[in-house]
């Protein structure tokens, strides 16, 4: 499988529970449609930008004017190619116009699927809202589903509506697994607001954590506000500072 050499890396494997409490958190700032809400992104230190190539979304864009967009990013930010059911032709032509491309999954596609490509890629885990943990978050498998698309580089952890996407809904991040053996991305809902407290919520229960946010930024769907991205990455700096704060007050002396 081929990478590029900027891929959006949700972190690095570091050995040892404690040490996973203050990796700088990667942000990722999805659904852009236009060129000065790509520039606010990079601006407030995004390290990737997401391009949703569903067309039933109101933040689609063709491959062609992701492109476009994409050409505006500098070394080390990584676009990122959002993709629902999509064929390998589609797939495999979307790659051919951003070389640098991290494919995201958010559709009904299977580990063979999302291989299909030869690309780095994410996996959406489709999170239950339903408050009863017979129904909700806490009997999703999200162990399993990791084990069973162990092939992605991270799994991408965002609420179960109708249709596809998250439509800006939160689930409860409590009810997750302790333990995930993988690199996780939250997702769902994520607003400034929220987002330090689902930080510190859901680090110490996987390898890495990344965060994604569309609509939590937004002032109208596919309109970013510049204002609300750095909102958002200055409550993500928060949330790395109290991680560090705790985990210098509880290592021994």
């Amino acid at each position: 499988m081929s990478t590029a050499s900027n891929t959006f890396r949700p972190g690095l494997d570091t050995p040892g529970e404690a040490s996973r409490t203050h990796i700088r958190t990667r942000i990722k700032i999805c659904g852009l449609t236009r060129e000065e809400d790509v520039d606010a992104a990079v601006a407030a230190g995004a390290d990737a930008v997401g391009f949703v190539l569903y067309e039933a979304s109101p933040r689609h864009v063709t491959a062609e004017r992701a492109a476009e967009l994409a050409r505006r990013l500098p070394p080390f930010v990584t676009p990122v190619l959002l993709f629902v059911n999509a064929s390998a032709i589609e797939i495999i032509a979307a790659c051919a116009c951003i070389p640098s491309a991290l494919l995201q999954f958010h559709g009904d596609e299977s580990p063979e699927d999302c291989l299909q490509a030869g690309r780095a890629f994410m996996r959406a885990a489709r999170i239950p809202l339903n408050k009863n943990p017979n129904m909700g978050a806490a009997h999703f498998d999200l162990v399993k589903y990791a084990e069973d698309f162990k092939a992605a580089q991270a799994i991408l952890l965002d609420a179960y509506v109708e249709g596809y996407g998250g439509g800006g809904k939160t689930f409860n991040w409590s009810l997750l697994p302790p333990n995930v053996n993988a690199h996780l991305v939250l997702s769902g809902g994520l607003t400034p607001a929220n987002v330090t407290d689902g930080i510190l919520q859901v680090r110490p229960r996987c390898k890495t954590l990344a965060v994604d946010v569309s609509s939590g930024v937004e002032i109208a769907k596919g309109i970013k506000s510049a204002h609300k991205i750095n909102q958002f990455v200055a409550a993500v700096r928060a949330a790395d500072s109290q991680l560090a704060k705790n985990h210098v007050r509880l290592s021994p002396t």
